[in-house]
């Protein structure tokens, strides 16, 4: 009984070690990947995380135009300032899931509605 017990607790062990093993690779991967990422696409790939786990709004593609603008009062430093933005979501038919996206985007990034166009991902 003692030899059975063993070995099934060993059983439950082994999965959840390598679940453990992995999940920092991961995380460091994915810190690497955002390393990587210019300002746009970190702000597309943060907006379209957001929305994706909104109601009714499904699986989402980002574009944003940008213009960069030197920062005056801190030296040379560029900022980025969002003039467009275009979405297509799963959910870019529902009127009321079209004006809630557009009402976060206006939200976060100070762009006028005619700035933003959101379409149905097919």
């Amino acid at each position: 009984m003692i030899l059975l017990t063993g070995m099934l607790l060993a059983v439950i062990a082994l999965p959840s070690e390598k679940k453990e093993e992995n999940a920092p690779e991961a995380w460091t991967s994915m810190e690497q990947d955002r390393e990587n990422m210019t300002e746009k696409e970190k702000l597309e790939t943060d907006l379209e995380e957001l929305l994706s786990g909104t109601e009714g709004v499904g699986k989402v593609r980002v574009l944003l135009t940008v213009k960069e603008e030197k920062e005056v009062f801190s030296g040379t430093e560029q900022v980025l300032s969002v003039t467009g933005v275009l979405i297509s979501a799963e959910g870019g038919d529902n009127p009321v899931v079209i004006r809630n996206i557009q009402q976060a985007v206006m939200a976060l990034f100070q762009v006028e509605a005619h700035k933003i166009k959101v379409m149905k991902m097919k």
